[in-house]
């Protein structure tokens, strides 16, 4: 994230001719993400890319199975082993198994990846079956995603979602039956109208379905949603400041107990269970993202596709790349980038693989930004290592945001 006024060299790309780009020094494997723009119904807090519909149309498929066998055969890609796949929305499930089955086993063919890569495919409760996971499980998805967001029935209707809380335990229990050991749940805090003890009970019903990772998020009111036009009239009671910050506590403290550590902000794992695809962000490694509105950053160079699904369909079918703009990042923005998006996780960032990667470390290009911080107990310099404190996590948005 670069500094205001920073210069970056932006294109419109409207060729499908890309910067010859070679593998950079110190680079991760990357990471390849299908988005999946449709879900049955638009929760009141989204600010995704999704589209409402019952019936998702096969036409996005084909279009996307196309850029897969494009992608998979450029050079960029070709030179690299990727390490995960993630297939995420809107709502994939929204798609039959065996068509979602279909594109992982087109992307395995297509690209190089590694002898044993993470396959997440996101999903809603409720729609979910046992033959459908199971489909999914035998083409190779090996990591299922669920939104589960609360357990209580109450606070989904008040979210917009379509899904029951028997639906949510059912569609757990079935990706158990179908052989997935490894299930992430999405749960959310700080909801309208909930409490710290409500919080308390859907982290507790979580936990009785022993899953491998959590992730923990509070609701941000987003611009441009339902709920962002209800909290300008007024609308909409959200918890107050010191009992969001006491839902955020209980979570840390709870699933510590329950045998999840925190490993970035918001996110909880067993041991060995985190999101590798996740950590390649965090790290700001190289991913390739496809569909609608799907970003791409590829050793630093940055594009995004097309938003609208039918745009997306319309150029891929025109032999058209249905890219919106790309950017060109200088190492100093790379540099930032990788420092912010870093101390999202608890181990930091590394001077030694910042300076393998850019030639910079935090002290010598922060400088006295960094003493403060130190001296204010946000940041802790540990040998090789920058990482934000207990009080610098609480904190977190402010502490970034003089480091971008």
């Amino acid at each position: 994230m670069p500094e205001p006024g920073d210069s970056r060299r932006r294109v419109t790309v409207a060729h499908p001719a890309l910067p010859v780009i070679t593998p950079a020094s110190g680079e991760e494997p990357p990471g390849l993400y299908l988005h999946i723009p449709f879900c049955k119904r638009r929760c009141a807090y989204c600010a995704f890319n999704s589209h409402a519909c019952l019936v998702p149309p096969a036409a996005y498929l084909t279009a996307l199975a196309s850029q897969i066998r494009y992608w998979g055969a450029q050079d960029w890609c070709r030179e690299r082993t990727f390490t995960s796949l993630f297939i995420g929305g809107g709502t994939p499930t929204i798609y039959p198994g065996n068509e979602l089955a279909g594109l992982v086993s087109l992307c395995l063919n297509s690209f190089h990846f590694s002898d044993d890569p993470e396959i997440t495919v996101e999903a809603n409760p409720n729609t979910v079956s046992l033959e459908a996971l199971s489909i999914l499980r035998r083409g190779g998805v090996n990591r299922l995603s669920l939104g589960v967001q609360s357990f209580s029935d109450r606070l989904l209707g008040a979210l917009g979602r379509t899904h029951s809380r028997t639906e949510a335990c059912t569609a757990i229990d079935a990706a158990r039956k179908a052989g997935f050991a490894n299930i992430n749940l999405d749960l959310m805090y700080g909801l309208p109208g909930q409490s710290a003890p409500e919080w308390r009970e859907s982290l507790d019903q979580a936990i009785a379905h022993e899953p491998e990772h959590l992730a923990c998020y509070e609701l941000t009111i987003e611009e441009g949603t339902p709920f962002a036009r209800q909290v300008d009239k007024g609308e909409l009671a959200l918890p107050g400041e010191e009992e969001a910050l006491a839902m955020a506590e209980l979570t840390h403290a709870f699933l510590a107990q329950s045998g999840l550590q925190r490993y970035e902000i918001s996110n909880y794992a067993r041991s060995g269970q985190e999101c590798r695809h996740n950590l390649n962000y965090w790290r700001n490694g190289s991913y390739l993202g496809l569909g609608a509105g799907a970003v791409s950053c590829l050793s630093g160079f940055r594009f995004g596709t097309v938003q609208h699904p039918d745009a997306f369909v319309g150029m891929v079918a025109g032999g058209k790349l249905p890219l919106a703009e790309g950017e060109c990042l200088p190492l100093e923005a790379r540099f930032r980038e990788s420092v912010v998006m870093g101390l999202r996780m608890l181990e930091g960032v590394s001077f030694t693989r910042l300076q393998r990667r850019f030639g910079l470390t935090p002290p010598g290009y922060y400088g006295k930004i960094l003493e403060d911080l130190q001296v204010q107990g946000l940041v802790v310099i540990s040998q090789d290592t920058l990482r934000l404190t207990e009080t610098g996590l609480l904190l977190a948005n402010q502490v970034l945001a003089k480091l971008v």
